[in-house]
Parts: C-alpha cells; sequence; structure tokens
C-alpha cells in the first residue's frame, strides 16, 4: 500500500540532488526497481523552477562514440541501444536521427586525426580516414587548403535532448518517484542511520544521498562533510547563425576540428557553432562572453568560406569535469550514505542511459550490469578513490 505520510515524515530510500540528465536517468532506473514501497523510494530535488536548467537545457547534443576518453566511449556505445529503441512508452519521437560527424585536421594535426580514427575504431564499424576531396565533397564551405585530412564517423547521429529527458522524468514517476522543483538544499546532516536534507524551512530525510548536482556538486559534498573530487566548470559558448543561401547544408554532418578548437553543425534550419572554450567558472547561471562569440566567428571563418555577418542567437552551458575528464560514479569512502554521480563533462547526453544504469546498480550496491561490461564499464574507472582521480588532486 502506497504511504500517504507527509513528506517531512518519510524516509526516502534515495534522494537525488539535481534533477538535469544525470538524476534523471539515475532516478528512472532506480524507480523501476521494484523493491520496497515505491511512494518512499526516490526522491528527486531540483533548485530551479524547471528541471535541466542549466547544462541538460542547454545542449546541442550529438551521439559520437569517436568523442572522449576510454571510459566515455565505453558508455556511449554500451548505450545506443536504448536510443535507438528505447522502451515502449518513453518517447513519442526519436531520440537519434542521422547526422555523421567529420573531424578534420591540418597537417600539422595529423597525429590528433590519427588518434581519433584509432581510438574510434575500438568500437565503431563506420569511421574511415578522408582525404581534403573528400572532406570538400561533404562540406563544400571547408577553405581549400585547411584541412589536409579527415575521420568520418557516419553513424554519428543527432539527439533529442528534450525527449531523452522528459522521458527519464516521466519513467520515473510513472514507477512512483516524486519531482520538487524550487527545492534548494542548504543543509545535510547524517543522524541515525538516514541523512537530514534540509530545504530553508522544511527537512526531509533519506537513506542515501545521491549527488547530481551537476555544477553544484562539489558544493553538495561540502555540506555533506565528504571531501571534494576537485570539480571545476567550465563554460561553453554556442552561437546560432545563418547558413549559406547557395548551398544545401540541411544535411552536411558535424563538423569538428581535431583539437576541437571549434565546431559547427546544421541546426533548426540554420547553423550552430562553438570556439569549444572550456573557460573555468564558479557554479551560476552562465551567460555567454562576447569574446567568446567573436573568436567562434573568428575560428569558424579561418577554416570555412562562411560568412557569419551576425549571429541569431548565442549562449553558454557549464561542463564540469574532474583532472581526468572520467565522470565520478560510486558510495563515497569515508561518508556513509553519500552517493557521486558527478562530472559528465561535456558527455552527460551522449552517455545518460548507461550512467543512468550504472549508477542505480551501484546504488542499489550491485555490479555494473554484464552487458555494460562487456564494452569496458568498469566501476573501478568511475570510482571516487580511483587513484587518477586522488593523483588529480594532489
Amino acid at each position: 500500500m502506497a504511504s500517504i505520510l507527509p513528506l517531512q515524515e518519510k524516509i526516502f530510500d534515495f534522494v537525488i540532488i539535481g534533477a538535469g540528465m544525470a538524476g534523471a536517468s539515475a532516478a528512472y532506473f532506480l524507480a523501476q526497481d521494484g523493491e520496497g514501497d515505491a511512494a518512499d523510494r526516490v526522491l528527486l530535488l531540483e533548485m530551479e523552477a524547471q528541471p535541466g536548467y542549466h547544462t541538460t537545457g542547454r545542449s546541442a547534443a550529438l551521439y559520437t562514440e569517436a568523442y572522449g576518453n576510454a571510459a566515455i566511449r565505453a558508455l556511449t556505445s554500451a548505450g545506443r541501444t536504448f536510443l535507438l529503441a528505447p522502451p515502449d512508452g518513453f518517447t513519442d519521437t526519436p531520440l537519434l536521427t542521422p547526422r555523421g560527424v567529420m573531424f578534420i585536421g591540418r597537417a600539422d594535426q595529423q597525429a590528433a586525426l590519427d588518434e581519433v580514427f584509432t581510438s574510434a575504431a575500438l568500437h565503431v564499424d563506420s569511421i574511415h580516414h578522408l582525404n581534403e576531396a573528400d572532406v570538400r565533397e561533404r562540406i563544400p564551405v571547408v577553405r581549400p587548403g585547411y584541412a589536409a585530412a579527415g575521420v568520418l564517423e557516419a553513424d554519428a547521429m543527432d539527439m533529442d535532448v528534450n525527449a531523452l529527458h522528459q522521458g527519464f522524468l516521466r519513467g520515473a514517476r510513472r514507477h512512483g518517484a516524486e519531482l520538487r522543483t524550487n527545492a534548494r538544499v542548504d543543509g545535510l546532516t547524517r543522524r541515525d542511520g538516514a541523512w537530514r536534507i534540509s530545504l530553508g524551512h522544511e527537512e526531509i530525510s533519506a537513506k542515501v544521498i545521491i549527488n547530481a548536482a551537476g555544477a553544484w556538486c562539489d558544493k553538495i559534498a561540502a555540506l555533506a562533510g565528504a571531501e571534494t573530487v576537485g570539480l571545476v566548470p567550465k563554460r561553453r559558448t554556442a552561437i546560432l547563425f545563418d547558413g549559406p543561401t547557395d548551398q544545401a547544408f540541411a544535411a552536411w554532418p558535424a563538423l569538428i576540428d581535431a583539437d576541437e578548437e571549434f565546431y559547427a553543425r546544421p541546426e533548426s534550419g540554420a547553423l550552430m557553432g562553438s570556439p569549444a572554450d572550456e573557460t573555468p567558472m564558479e557554479p551560476c547561471d552562465v551567460q555567454p562572453e562576447e569574446l567568446d562569440i567573436a573568436i567562434a566567428v573568428d575560428r569558424l571563418q579561418q577554416a570555412t568560406s562562411l560568412e557569419i555577418p551576425r549571429v541569431i542567437r548565442s549562449w553558454a552551458g557549464l561542463r564540469s569535469f574532474v583532472e581526468d575528464k572520467t565522470p565520478v560514479v560510486g558510495f563515497d569512502a569515508k561518508v556513509d550514505g553519500f552517493f557521486w554521480l558527478a562530472g559528465q563533462g561535456g558527455y552527460g547526453i551522449q552517455t545518460a542511459p548507461s550512467m543512468g544504469r550504472v549508477s542505480a546498480a551501484l546504488a542499489l550496491g550491485r555490479d555494473v550490469p554484464e552487458d555494460l561490461q562487456a564494452f569496458g564499464v568498469s566501476a573501478a574507472d568511475l570510482s571516487p578513490a580511483r587513484a587518477t582521480l586522488r593523483k588529480g588532486k594532489d
């Protein structure tokens, strides 16, 4: 029988702080686990008026298995099946649509291109080398003589970020999870085997806290008395601008510089571009800087013949990294009942199905699911106690 206790008198199994993509995906898989009273199992807390206001809601995601380090690529590849064929009722629209991604490099960037190819080929069959003519055949605006070569991942796809996020939230609620917005956590106390979570004038209780607060994860850890993991939020700027009037550009692949100095892709009848900036910031409602917008325009105009006389729209988001750029997932070694789900960087959307399953399994005291292990997903690689994470803080 469902609990009808007032919220402050319940003891939730899991309270997830942060209802962006990380928190929503964890809630989705935890809520449907089926053990215990569903009404008291999972509570999502979101400090803003709407979930995903910060990073998730500002992401122009691309599903590419060639992007990120080995741990990221494993998580990405392992989630492909879910994204292509989500469970019944998860979404009314496709989560992935064909796009392709083309990495290009100048002659001095050949080593970076080779690394893109070598690392991606471990999981991706559709990856292959391009010469300069191949590059310009696919995106004719690349300046002659700029790109010495390229690497094409033909099966990379656009992602519907909102459909994925809302699918996780709907599914979590359908299985009994609760969501509270405008719920900013300002105090955490561990007492009698449970957490007391202060939301201003209200207090709630939980057996386990899952710290999925994005750029604020280290702030939440400090409230709980946990050692921080050296999380650094970094600003990423994007611009939307008109595409060329003399070319049909809607089917172009995404274009990424081999050293990620810029990228661009078709978006909503226009083109989206970024200088791929990573400016360290304090957690905040980040806004784009004029200098970064100008750098984006300059880099794109150097590499291509695109003319960008005006920017239709610009925005910025925070991507949060630890030193080794691998997510931090697992129970804190020193603070009971405190679970990390942090440091997704710029990969949190494409890895979300795998990250949700991994975080749910580990939070329930289980192993990483075997099908994810087959892709190389490892609890040790993600652990808050891993050697590379500790080294990064020394």
